[in-house]
Parts: C-alpha cells; structure tokens; sequence
C-alpha cells in the first residue's frame, strides 16, 4: 500500500465562496432559460385569447407561481451581478484575495437589494 496523501473529500473540504457563487451562477442561468421558456408560453397565451391569459394569470398569482417568478427575478438580478464582477476581472482587477471576497459579498447582496427593490416598487 502507497504512503500518499489523500485527497481531501466533501466532509472535510469547503468550496471558496467564489467557487460556490460560479456554481450558482450556472444553476441561475439554466433558470433564467426556463423561465424564458414559460415568459414565450405567457406571449403565446395572451395571443390567443382571454381564456388562455386568466390560465396564465392564475398561475402567476398562486403561491408557488409568485415564488418562482420572484425566484427568476432574483436569478436574473444574481446574473448580472455576477456578470459585473466578470467584466471586472476582464479588466486585470479584482484577483487579489480580499478583493475576490468583497466582490462576492457585493454581488450576493446587489442581487438581494435590486430584487427587494423591485418588490417595494411593485
């Protein structure tokens, strides 16, 4: 049997927070992809009529309808937020660790304020 180290496993190793925001990022684009699915189906419905829209609207305004349309907002805000902080690595910046850091902490709590900021307004 070799003497080499183990590698380190879930239990013991914990992602950087960058790391988990770019998974993030990922999941939150494959949403926003959804949902531009379900916003053509929403065009389709009010061009076909009444019947169709009232479908769409009661889905809307469920629980589990506002929930995942605030959930897609917040996707949406999360993903520019996060594609701000790319434009900022594009330019040479923003590399060094605590600067990796506050642009996380930026980015989570922009897309937070944008998408309350929006549910103020609305």
């Amino acid at each position: 049997m070799s003497e080499r180290p183990l590698s380190p496993h879930l239990q013991v190793y914990r992602l950087p927070l960058t790391a988990v925001l770019s998974i993030t990022h990922r999941m939150t684009g494959v949403l926003l992809s959804v949902g531009l699915v379900f916003w053509a189906i929403c065009l389709m419905a009010v061009a076909e009529g009444e019947a169709q829209f009232v479908w769409v609207q009661a889905i809307l305004r469920s629980v589990p309808g506002t929930l995942l349309l605030w959930a897609w907002l917040f996707s949406l805000f999360f993903h520019l937020a996060h594609g701000l902080r790319h434009l900022i690595w594009d330019t040479g910046h923003g590399f060094d660790r605590e600067s990796l850091d506050r642009y996380a902490y930026m980015e989570l709590v922009g897309a937070v304020l944008l998408t309350l900021g929006l549910f103020v307004l609305t």
